[in-house]
């Protein structure tokens, strides 16, 4: 399994893969265009040239990155590689000069398991208003919010073991 970034030929499986798994995963929609236009912040995993997995890394601040579309394909689930794409977007976000590295999700116990801590959803004023105050689901969504200081070296150590 090799874990890559994303180029635009890759938008359309990327696509495919969350529009696949978005009711079971809890994604959020998102159009080919919108992909294609954000494809720098994907990272895949790629098995024998066939995208496995991916994920987001989206800027919602100066300090503050957000983990998204994170899904592996059914196959290859349990097999680390959701840590491994983490893990890229982790060392990502430390190299573009981000602080925090936070995730929202419906099950928090894989990112915990990342060195994630579920946090009030207030600490992340970011992602509330690029996001959540224009959702129909505001304050009532279910999901976890969780950050991850990219100084830590925990995190590192846990997801070196993922």
């Amino acid at each position: 399994m090799t874990i890559r970034p994303a180029r635009i030929s890759d938008a359309t499986a990327i696509h495919a893969l969350i529009d696949t798994n978005r009711e079971r995963g809890h994604l959020l929609p998102r159009t080919l265009d919108d992909i294609a236009a954000r494809i720098r912040g994907f990272f895949v995993a790629e098995r024998e040239g066939r995208i496995a997995g991916c994920g987001e890394l989206a800027r919602l601040s100066v300090d503050v990155a957000e983990v998204r579309s994170l899904v592996v394909d059914e196959p290859w689930r349990g097999n680390g590689v959701a840590g491994k794409l983490v893990s890229a977007l982790h060392r990502r976000a430390r190299i573009d000069g981000h602080r925090r590295l936070c995730a929202f999700a419906h099950d928090p116990v894989p990112f915990m398991r990342l060195g994630f801590s579920i946090v009030p959803h207030a600490w992340l004023p970011e992602k509330i208003s690029a996001d959540c105050a224009q959702c129909a689901l505001f304050r009532q969504c279910g999901q976890y919010a969780l950050m991850v200081s990219l100084g830590s070296l925990q995190w590192q150590r846990r997801s070196h073991a993922a």
